[in-house]
């Protein structure tokens, strides 16, 4: 009590009257000046002990918390101020860890092509994603091993494969329209928030893992995959093991879907053949015959826990950019009488079935429908490194120091009028003669050729070694899905608006807040 009796002693009479009040009321006071005095030597900090040799750090009254709620409640919000504020680099305070953004292009391009010496996303992320995924994948492992199970992956992502799934989403579609509440009758109303993850989901069991899996699968296990979803929160970027309730229930899914492939796994090792006598062929089948460079043979654990990893892979991207897709093309009604009137351009009058080659290469502008949503609805605002070593801010005397976590976010240069004219319309003529950014350099890390290219406002999948290998499945998903949605129905949002509702930035996904609901009307068959 000796400090707090040193800043009560000169109050005199009121000293006395304070050491009546007894134990809880001299907590609280101490708890109030341990505060206050935090704050007063972290602002004087700030003011007066600046660094030229880093760069400059968005101030905050608080330490520890520094930034976290203003960033937690609108990250581009609060990167635009910034940026306005501080320039395109720049530090601040999340949770106690310090993060330091590098925006536009060249940040782009600074943090994707950051050196293996140099920054870790490995490091920044298994924390997050060992109790999603489990142990012994993805970000679990040194980038080299992560680099074979991407290459792994590729069994499952060849032109051939997409050639077949196109056919197996539309039965999925179809089938789920069919058998769903939402849509009896000749018109009314869905609830985006509640069939995109149930239709995503099963569309990418069905084509990444097989019918043996979809069969397996129903709406408890979107449920479950929503549970594990959930885990990615800022809060768990420091408290990944904390008992919050969405962690218990990201557990318990974890649990439940690793036990449902292991389950899969062991039946399968007990016979080679499935039910109807044929050898399999599945990407599960592939993963189970599958050995690392060094001779090791995949762990069954690690098999199902790669699984749960390819489909949210398969499902992240794909869950929030169809929900957007179909809010904005309802909000103008306009865009979904084009895009049907595309579909018969291509595929003639009477719709013939959809086939891989004239959905991707013919037609364009359900292509630029998907990267005008992408855009403008990134699926991650943040995508996060691990300095290992100092790093040199180009063109600057700055230097990040190891310790601290770089920061990109493609979608404040995708939203930046210097490189898209009024970049808050949603407008996908925009896309008309541009050059993609997949025309660029392209380079194999080991897992596929895929663009090097990061100094671009636009990276919807990121760039460089961690660039998302599962796009192209996801451009074949959404074009497909989208696709069937028009030639079933007319789409408008709730009478006939054309507003889209906020993100919601509870997760590290930004998703639209639910219930996001548009209204359909039947075509006639």
């Amino acid at each position: 009590m000796g400090v707090l009796s040193t800043l009560l002693v000169p109050m005199g009479p009121c000293y006395e009257e304070l050491m009546k009040l007894g134990g809880p009321a001299l907590c609280a006071i101490g708890f109030v000046a341990f505060v206050v005095l935090s704050v007063v030597i972290n602002v004087l900090q700030q003011l007066l002990f600046k660094d030229p040799t880093k760069p400059p750090v968005v101030f905050h009254y608080f330490p520890f918390f520094g930034s976290t709620v203003v960033y937690g409640m609108d990250p581009y919000k609060f990167f635009s101020d910034c940026q306005e504020k501080y320039g395109e680099v720049f530090t601040f305070v999340m949770l106690g860890r310090k993060m330091t953004a590098a925006l536009g292009p060249k940040g782009n391009d600074f943090v994707f092509n950051g050196k293996l010496s140099e920054v870790s996303a490995e490091d920044a992320y298994a924390h997050l994603t060992v109790p999603v995924f489990g142990e012994g994948v993805v970000y679990d492992v040194p980038n080299h091993v992560l680099m074979e199970q991407k290459k792994f992956m590729k069994f499952g992502l060849t032109t051939e494969n997409f050639r077949s799934y196109v056919p197996l989403i539309v039965g999925q579609v179809e089938d789920y329209i069919k058998k769903s509440k939402f849509f009896k009758g000749a018109k009314g109303s869905v609830p985006l928030s509640e069939i995109i993850p149930e239709l995503t989901i099963f569309t990418a069991a069905r084509t990444l893992q097989g019918k043996e899996i979809r069969d397996a699968l129903d709406g408890s296990f979107a449920k479950l995959y929503h549970h594990l979803d959930s885990g990615f929160t800022p809060m768990n970027f420091l408290f990944p093991w904390f008992p919050f309730p969405q962690n218990r229930r990201r557990d318990h899914a974890q649990r439940t879907m690793a036990q449902f492939y292991m389950e899969k796994i062991n039946k399968r090792r007990a016979n080679e053949k499935d039910d109807d006598g044929q050898e399999r062929s599945d990407m599960m089948w592939n993963l189970m015959n599958r050995s690392y460079k060094d001779g090791r043979k995949v762990p069954d654990k690690e098999v199902a826990h790669m699984m749960i990893a390819l489909l949210m892979a398969g499902q992240h991207t794909s869950m929030a950019t169809i929900t957007w897709m179909l809010l904005h093309v309802a909000a103008q009604p306009k865009l979904v009488a084009r895009i049907l009137e595309e579909q018969k351009r291509v595929f003639g009058d009477e719709l013939a079935p959809l086939s891989y080659e004239k959905l991707v290469l013919e037609c364009t502008f359900l292509g630029h429908i998907i990267r005008e949503t992408l855009r403008m609805h990134p699926p991650l605002h943040s995508i996060l490194r691990k300095v290992k070593s100092p790093m040199h801010v180009n063109e600057t005397n700055w230097v990040i120091p190891k310790g601290h976590y770089l920061l990109a976010a493609p979608g404040v240069s995708s939203m930046d009028q210097k490189y898209f004219k009024e970049p808050n319309s949603f407008d996908p003529n925009r896309w008309e003669g541009r050059k993609a950014e997949e025309e660029t350099e392209k380079f194999d890390f080991g897992f596929g050729l895929i663009s090097k290219g990061a100094a671009s406002p636009y990276l919807p999948f990121g760039a460089g070694r961690h660039r998302c290998i599962g796009e192209q499945f996801a451009n074949v998903q959404l074009m497909t899905i989208m696709a069937t949605f028009v030639r079933k129905f007319e789409m408008q949002r709730p009478g006939g608006g054309n507003d889209v509702p906020a993100p919601d930035y509870s997760s590290m996904i930004a998703l639209p807040t639910p219930p996001s609901i548009i209204e359909w009307v039947k075509r006639d068959p």
